[in-house]
C-alpha cells in the first residue's frame, strides 16, 4: 500500500511515517513548501494523510490570516488534487478545537462546532468545505479530530509540569479536580493503520483520544514517581485561589481568571465512535502508559 503524507517533517508526521514504514508500507513524504508539489503527487497511491498545517499559537503572535491560508485554503488545494486522482482515501487532521474550546461534559462527534480561536475556526472551515463535497464512488474522506498529542520527542505542555516537579516546586492548584483527555502517538498511529486496512469504515468525523482521562493531580503524581519523588500537591482552598485570580484580572499577577481556567478545566473527549467503527474495545496503550513513555523521554 502506498501512502502520501504531507507535514511529514513534524512530530506526528515523523512518527506516523516511521510506523507505516515499519509495517512495510510505501510512504511518500510530500512537502507542500515546494512550488511544484502538485506535480509530485503519486496519482496511484492508496491514501493521502494531510497533516501539514499551522499549529495553535498559545502566545497569540501568529497572524490570523495565516491560519486560514494554511489550515483551510491549503487543505482545499490538496483535496482537489485528491479528487482528480485515483487515490481512495483522504485523511484530514483537524483538531478537537475545531469543535469546542471548552467542554462541559464529554465531547463527541455530534456536537455543533463553535470554535473561538482563529486556529479552531480555520480547521472548522476546512472541515465544512470537505463535508460539502460530493465524493466519487470508491473514495472516502476522514476528518480526524485529535486531542492533545504527545510522545517521545514532543514535550509540549507536559514539559512545563515536568520542570515544575523536577525543580520540586509544589503544585498549588491541587484543590481543583479535573479530567483531561490525551492522545499517545502510539495510539494515533495504531488507529490510522486500522482505518487504512478496513474498507468498511465510512467517511466522516472521528475523534482520536486515549481510552482514559487523567487529572492534572494524577499527571503530576505520574511525573514525580517517574523521578523517584513524592508529588507535592498543595490543597489551597479553591475559593481563595479564585479570589487571587480575580485580583490578577486587574493587576499584573502571574495568575488571572483565564489562566486559572486553562490550568484547571476539564476537557474530556470520547473515542467511542472510532472504536465502534473498527470493532475494537480498547487501544494498545492506556493513557497512563502512554504518558509514562513520554515522560521517560524527558530525562
Amino acid at each position: 500500500m502506498n501512502i502520501i503524507i504531507t507535514g511529514a517533517s513534524g512530530f506526528v508526521g515523523k512518527n506516523l511515517s516511521n510506523y507505516l514504514i515499519y509495517k512495510e508500507y510505501q510512504v511518500q513524504k510530500l512537502s507542500l513548501r515546494d512550488s511544484d508539489w502538485k506535480d509530485s503527487i503519486n496519482l496511484n497511491a492508496d491514501a493521502i494523510i494531510h497533516l501539514a498545517g499551522i499549529a495553535h499559537d498559545t502566545s497569540n503572535t501568529s497572524e490570523e490570516s495565516l491560519y486560514f491560508q494554511i489550515n483551510r485554503d491549503l487543505t482545499i488545494s490538496v483535496f482537489k488534487e485528491f479528487l482528480k486522482s485515483d487515490i481512495n482515501d483522504f485523511f484530514f487532521f483537524s483538531s478537537v478545537k475545531a469543535a469546542a474550546d471548552s467542554v462541559d461534559n464529554v465531547l463527541d462527534e455530534s456536537i455543533v462546532p463553535q470554535p473561538k480561536t482563529a486556529y479552531g475556526k480555520s480547521k472548522n472551515e476546512a472541515e465544512e468545505y470537505l463535508l460539502e463535497q460530493h465524493l466519487p464512488p470508491g473514495k472516502r474522506i476522514f476528518i480526524i479530530r485529535p486531542t492533545m498529542i504527545h510522545g517521545p520527542g514532543n514535550k509540549g505542555n507536559l514539559n512545563l509540569l515536568y520542570n515544575l516537579v523536577r525543580k520540586e516546586i509544589p503544585w498549588p492548584l491541587a484543590s481543583f479536580d479535573n479530567r483531561r483527555s490525551f492522545l499517545s502517538i502510539n495510539n494515533l498511529s495504531f488507529l490510522i493503520l486500522k482505518m487504512l486496512t478496513q474498507p468498511q469504515i465510512e467517511s466522516g468525523i472521528y475523534n482520536f483520544a486515549d481510552d482514559e482521562t487523567i487529572s492534572t493531580n494524577k499527571l503530576i503524581s505520574i511525573i514525580a514517581l517517574s523521578k523517584g519523588k513524592k508529588p507535592k500537591l498543595w490543597q489551597i482552598p479553591a475559593g481563595l485561589i479564585n479570589n487571587v485570580a480575580k485580583i490578577g484580572n486587574l493587576l499584573p499577577l502571574p495568575l488571572n481568571s483565564e489562566r486559572l481556567k486553562k490550568l484547571t478545566e476539564s476537557y474530556v473527549v470520547s473515542n467511542q465512535k472510532i472504536k465502534t467503527a473498527l470493532g475494537i474495545k480498547k487501544l494498545p496503550l492506556t493513557a497512563e502508559e502512554g504518558l509514562q513513555k513520554t515522560i521517560k523521554s524527558f530525562k
